[in-house]
């Protein structure tokens, strides 16, 4: 890139960081945006643990050995961290003061909704150049089809499942097998369907919301057929206990045994999936390449199969959609 070029877009130091839970493919997001930095003799600077890092100062210079032999890592180099106290605007004023006394000319976040809502008040309050990159397993980011990690963590808990469902045929028992996405179906949707579960409860705002009746008909429909296990698929929710609850009455009211099984944190960690891998790779490439030509506020988002830019301000918000053709061959196959 000519120094003109540069110049014009007064763009020559960009600092990075990672805010909220991690996702598997941070890393490879975080290479693509030092390297393509270089590339075009852009100083680039990595912020440890989040927005909480960026206030206390904690960054540091990188260069291409930095982020080297990091694509099949999990994780994120940088740390991440969560941040409430990035909602009140005087938190916000120290944060951007902090980064025009470092020359930082613009700033990469790599997180949910809830950093993109930070990165927005930031540029709108202080007029730092901004750009998000999508990285969260629940996919539940408005504007994109994607969020980095999200094939990892689905992967992830589809092996566990696979495991599971071994002991289940092994003992005719029934497993609820909890997976992640607080109030998004899509971790437990894409799961339900690949490992062929009887029943997908998606997340819900009460235990009574459930349908315990139409999970037990469908239990001992199959046991009538002589099939012997089962597997049911549940979101986590916002609160703890609903696969507990679940299996509470399934006993009490229809005197049916089960097992739960939370996998937990197991599914933000691990190596990352070329499909993780690819997206993050260019997510972060096109992330310095758009600041270079003077965006100011967008995202790299994926739509209709392409990495593109998205305004920042249409990726605000989250989604929670079920997709019922999915949930209709689920009910379908199960049968």
């Amino acid at each position: 890139m000519s120094e003109e070029t540069k110049s014009n877009n007064n763009i020559n130091r960009i600092a990075v960081l990672c805010s909220g839970g991690d996702s598997p493919g941070m890393n490879c997001a975080i290479r693509a945006v030092v390297r393509t930095c270089l590339a075009n003799d852009i100083e680039i600077f990595g912020i440890r643990r989040g927005y909480a890092g960026l206030l206390e100062g904690s960054q540091h210079q990188m260069d291409a050995a930095s982020v080297g032999n990091i694509l099949q890592k999990g994780g994120t180099i940088l740390q991440t961290s969560r941040c409430p106290e990035f909602i009140k605007p005087e938190i916000r004023a120290e944060a951007a003061h902090i980064l025009k006394r470092k020359n930082v000319d613009a700033l990469i976040v790599i997180g949910g909704n809830g950093s993109f809502n930070g990165a927005w008040e930031l540029h709108k309050e202080h007029g730092i150049p901004v750009v998000g990159i999508p990285g969260t397993i629940d996919n539940d980011i408005e504007g994109t089809d994607y969020s980095i990690g999200f094939d990892t963590a689905v992967q992830t808990a589809i092996e566990a499942v696979d495991k599971i469902r071994d002991t289940a045929h092994s003992h005719d028992r029934t497993f609820i097998v909890e997976v992640m996405g607080r109030k998004s179906p899509a971790i437990a949707l894409h799961v339900g369907l690949c490992t062929g579960a009887e029943n997908i409860i998606f997340p819900v705002q009460e235990e009574k919301e459930v349908d315990i009746d139409t999970i037990a008909n469908d239990i001992k429909r199959g046991l009538k057929r002589g099939k012997g296990s089962s597997i049911i698929i549940a979101s986590e929710g916002e609160t703890e206990g609903l696969s507990h609850y679940v299996h509470n009455e399934l006993l009490d009211k229809h005197k049916l045994d089960s097992r739960v099984c939370i996998l937990g944190h197991i599914q933000r960690g691990g190596n990352p999936t070329a499909r993780d891998r690819f997206i993050a790779t260019q997510m972060g490439h096109l992330a310095v390449k758009s600041l270079l030509a003077g965006e100011k506020a967008s995202v790299t988002a994926e739509q209709n199969g392409q990495v593109v830019l998205e305004k920042l301000e249409n990726c605000l918000g989250k989604k929670f959609e079920v997709e019922e053709k999915y949930v209709e061959i689920v009910k379908t196959l199960s049968k």
